[in-house]
């Protein structure tokens, strides 16, 4: 009979994989692994998904504290997973399968999306960057123009010069402000990270089981998705053998509605101690990586979260980026916050409360709401504000 995993239990053994369960004892570096990856985002409306995602593990984090990891440590390269992210340098090898596949994969689906041949600039920006180090695609820009159907059609040299980074001939040095510097791949990459190969079966191996790793329990389609490494077939094949041979087990976990859900989990999974969660309320980037999937935090959480950047202003059900608010093991709500940050010689920035939207059925009671305003003042100091102002009429 397959065991059942009941969903208190599942939330709580998911938070603390993703390290949500309370302030983990480890550096930086260790965060980042323990976690896989960290999806990177432009939107400064509080601060910087990365920076965000990170906070809200360690609160003693700060923003140059990544920028240094990347730039000077080296403990992290910067590339592609389900979107940009930052990734711990020691996987750089595994990524060469995702290199290969998208060299082909690439040139097909950007031709049909640009104009331009950039493919015929691949031998020119190379050179450029091997003759006089690292660049941007804005100093690659003189003298070409972009189409006029969006913002992927980018100048022909802007266009190699991701191609180039996305097939891991060059590679992100370091960012300034948002923007990529890039470099080749072996005046970046530490040597030991450059040279190391590993056969496809490896990667895919690999793949897989640090995906269950960080997840706890997940079907074949969730540990392919996960990194966005490997094929769904290669996904199904090796948790197809990885249960013949007793590697894994099949778990029923059961989702916030009863339904059962099958997945895979390590055999010892069943046997773990359910992990205490800290009754802290946190605000989250909505790109956390406990969020990233959607639908399984539905399923885990009851909580239904969409980002409403791209819906016209009319028909926001909420705001333009608002953020999931965890207390404990449950999702209890949304909340609208903004780092308003005035000009140079004016005003000093603040944070500005403007609504909390409670999930159906969270009471908020005294203590509670004391909780959850407890977070924008830490949060504040993150965002670089000096004080919280809280709109009239903010609790929805």
């Amino acid at each position: 009979m397959t065991p059942v995993l009941p969903n208190a239990t599942a939330r709580r053994l998911f938070l603390s994989r993703h390290l949500l369960a309370d302030t983990p004892k480890t550096d930086l570096a260790g965060l980042i692994d323990a976690l896989g990856f960290v999806q990177l985002d432009s939107v400064n409306t509080l601060a910087r998904a990365h920076d965000l995602t990170l906070w809200a593990r360690r609160p003693a984090y700060r923003p140059k504290a990544l920028e240094h990891h990347l730039a000077q440590d080296r403990g992290v390269f910067e590339h592609w997973t389900h979107d940009a992210s930052v990734i711990p340098i020691a996987t750089f090898p595994h990524w060469r399968l995702r290199f290969a596949r998208d060299e082909a994969r690439l040139i097909d689906r950007w031709k049909q999306w640009h104009s331009h041949e950039f493919e015929d600039r691949f031998e020119s920006v190379l050179k450029r960057i091997s003759d006089h180090g690292e660049c941007t695609s804005g100093e690659l820009a003189a003298g070409e123009t972009r189409g006029k159907t969006g913002w992927w059609d980018w100048h022909p040299s802007k266009t190699a010069l991701e191609y180039l980074w996305r097939t891991g001939q060059i590679s992100v040095v370091r960012r300034d402000g948002f923007r990529k510097v890039y470099d080749l791949t072996e005046r970046v990459i530490p040597a030991q990270y450059l040279n190391a190969r590993h056969h496809p079966e490896a990667t895919i191996d690999w793949a897989c089981a640090g995906a269950l790793d960080r997840l706890g329990f997940a079907t074949a389609g969730e540990l392919v998705a996960f990194w966005g490494l490997i094929t769904p077939d290669e996904g199904k094949v090796w948790a197809k053998a990885a249960l013949a041979g007793g590697r894994i087990i099949e778990v029923d976990v059961q989702n916030t509605d009863g339904t059962l859900r099958r997945s895979f989990a390590w055999p010892g999974l069943m046997d773990e101690p359910v992990p205490d969660v800290s009754n802290r309320v946190r605000l989250l980037s909505p790109f956390d990586p406990a969020l990233r999937d959607r639908n399984r935090a539905e399923r885990l959480f009851g909580f239904h979260y969409r980002i409403e950047i791209f819906v016209p202003e009319p028909q926001r059900k909420y705001g333009y980026y608002v953020f999931p608010v965890l207390e404990g093991d449950q999702m209890i709500g949304r909340i609208d916050v903004k780092a308003e940050r005035t000009k140079v010689g004016s005003n000093p920035p603040y944070l500005s409360v403007r609504a909390f939207w409670p999930e159906v059925g969270v009471v908020m009671g005294q203590r509670r709401t004391a909780r959850l305003m407890a977070e924008p003042d830490r949060v504040a100091q993150l965002a670089g504000c000096e004080r919280v102002e809280v709109a009239e009429g903010w609790m929805q």
